[in-house]
């Protein structure tokens, strides 16, 4: 599981800075590198209105009229991409949401043997560019998570999925820590895993509830604190 252990600190070199929020909405277009033809961008006009939409209300409280309004997109060309207001929610979470929080976490992570460094590194650069706004709205993950996951089980499987790559992309480069000399022997990978990113998650949600961004970068700067604490003995000295 754990054969290919890459050391490729060259990573964040080939990434567009604005990749960097946790949720940034700069690849709504599915990941995809070719120029969209007419009916692509639609659909992804249809699904940057759409994320807009549930982000800052809610999936129960979006309003299919407003992502219309803010898209002059025709109600038939809606429908013509997506049946319903369900299928549209499915697809935000599927090719925004996920895209965009594996190209931010999971592909960095897949990519090192230093796990410690390189989320220390997306931590500090999504805390320099972090606003007052991304606190007040939170992370939209987690915002589904609580607001669907109990009562649809469409949106809770998919999450789930999110999550669990998420955590196994941290125990994968916990395990290439650890054959590289990185990470402590004696530290549980899948332990690690989640425990990650429910804190990462906790943080986030902690922040949104007092609408401090202080208590987000303090927390975070704990966060990786407690990581440091990973690193063999001799690491620590060194470092």
């Amino acid at each position: 599981m754990y054969a290919f252990c890459m050391s490729d600190s060259s990573f964040f070199k080939s990434k567009p800075q604005q990749w960097w929020h946790i949720w940034s909405c700069s690849r709504c277009d599915g990941g995809k590198d070719n120029k969209l033809d007419k009916s692509d961008e639609t659909r992804a006009k249809i699904l940057m209105a759409a994320f807009d939409e549930i982000y800052h209300r809610g999936f129960q409280a979006a309003s299919l009229n407003n992502i219309l309004k803010n898209t002059d997109i025709t109600k038939g060309a809606l429908y013509h991409h997506f049946k319903n207001k369900m299928e549209l929610g499915y697809a935000v979470v599927d090719e925004i949401i996920y895209t965009t929080l594996r190209a931010n976490w999971i592909e960095p992570l897949q990519n090192t043997d230093d796990p410690v460094a390189i989320i220390r590194e997306i931590l500090l650069i999504s805390g320099e560019k972090m606003t007052d706004e991304d606190v007040r709205l939170g992370c939209p993950l987690n915002n589904l998570a609580l607001e669907m996951s109990p009562i649809d089980e469409g949106f809770r499987t998919r999450i789930t999925a999110i999550y669990t790559e998420w955590q196994e992309a941290v125990e994968q480069a916990c395990e290439c820590g650890k054959q590289a000399g990185n990470i402590r022997q004696n530290t549980d990978s899948k332990q690690l895993g989640v425990l990650f990113v429910a804190t990462l998650e906790g943080c986030l949600g902690l922040a949104k509830s007092t609408q401090s961004l202080e208590t987000l970068m303090m927390c975070g700067q704990g966060l990786v604190q407690q990581l440091e604490l990973l690193k063999p003995e001799t690491r620590n000295r060194n470092d």
